[in-house]
C-alpha cells in the first residue's frame, strides 16, 4: 500500500499540497453538509471529546492546523473561554466559509483564520501551548515534516491533539466500514459536490495514513513525547495526543 503522501486528490503531476488546495476550494460550499452526512453527525461528538480532553490543560494560545471551515476552532473557543484560537488552512475557499461561521457566532475577537501551509507555518518558535488538527494530517504532503513544524511552534510542555479517521480493526465492523467508505461516500459525494474525485480520495487517504501505534511512532520521530491514541466509535476515528 502506498504511503499517504503519495495518495493525491487528482493523480496529476502537481504537488500534493496544490491538489489538496484545489480540492478543498472546490468542495468548500458543500463541505459541512457532507461531513454531517458522512458521519451521521458523530464528527461533532469526536470534536467535543477532544476538547474535553484538552480542558484539563487550560490552554490559552491554541493553533488549529488544517482548520477547514473552523468547526474545531469554534468548538475550542466556545468550551475554553480563556483561549485565543488561531486557525490555518491551505484552502482560501474553506477559510472564507469559516470566517462567515465565526462572524455568526460572535467569536471573532478570540478566533482568527488565515491561509497558511502546515509545512511552513508563519509563526515563531514556541508560539502556542496547544495545537490541534481535525481530519487533516492525512492531507499533509509530508506527514513527518508537518509534525516537526508543529513541534517547532509548540511551547515546551504543550500538547498536540490530532483527530483522524482510521480503518476499524474489528473483523465484523471492518467490511461494513469498507463498503460504506468505498461505495456509499463517493456516490453521495458525487450527488452533493461538483468534484467527483474528492470523495474517492477520502477513503483512499484514510486507508493509507499511519494509524494507531504507527501514528504514535511518527509523532515520536518528529520530537513529541508520550504519544498515545484513543479509538472512538468502533475504531473509525482515533484521537492522538502527545507533549512537546
Amino acid at each position: 500500500m502506498p504511503d499517504v503522501e503519495h495518495i493525491t486528490p487528482y493523480g496529476s503531476d502537481a504537488p500534493k499540497e496544490r491538489q489538496v488546495e484545489q480540492m478543498f476550494d472546490s468542495i468548500a460550499p458543500a463541505y459541512d453538509l457532507m461531513n454531517r452526512a458522512m458521519t451521521f453527525g458523530i464528527d461533532r461528538l469526536w470534536r467535543a471529546k477532544a476538547v474535553r480532553m484538552l480542558r484539563r490543560d487550560n490552554p490559552r494560545d491554541i493553533l488549529d492546523v488544517a482548520t477547514g471551515t473552523g468547526d474545531l476552532a469554534i468548538e475550542l473557543a466556545r468550551r475554553l473561554p480563556q483561549a485565543r484560537v488561531t486557525g490555518v488552512d491551505l484552502s482560501s475557499g474553506m477559510i472564507a466559509v469559516g470566517r462567515e461561521k465565526i462572524a455568526r457566532t460572535g467569536l471573532g475577537e478570540r478566533v482568527s483564520l488565515s491561509v497558511a501551509d502546515c509545512l511552513d507555518l508563519p509563526f515563531a518558535d514556541a508560539s502556542f501551548d496547544c495545537i490541534t488538527v481535525a481530519y487533516g494530517v492525512r492531507n499533509f504532503a509530508n506527514l513527518e515534516a508537518g509534525y516537526r513544524e508543529m513541534r517547532r511552534v509548540l511551547r515546551p510542555g504543550g500538547t498536540i491533539c490530532v483527530i483522524e479517521l482510521s480503518t476499524p480493526a474489528n473483523p465484523i465492523v471492518k467490511p461494513l466500514y469498507k463498503a460504506y467508505t468505498n461505495v456509499i461516500i463517493p456516490a453521495v459525494g458525487r450527488l452533493v459536490s461538483k468534484d467527483t474525485r474528492a470523495y474517492s480520495y477520502l477513503p483512499e487517504s484514510i486507508a493509507a495514513v499511519a494509524q494507531r501505534r504507527d501514528m504514535c511512532d511518527l509523532m515520536s520521530k518528529a520530537g513529541f513525547n508520550s504519544p498515545a491514541f484513543r479509538p472512538l466509535t468502533f475504531g473509525v476515528c482515533c484521537i492522538y495526543t502527545a507533549q512537546a
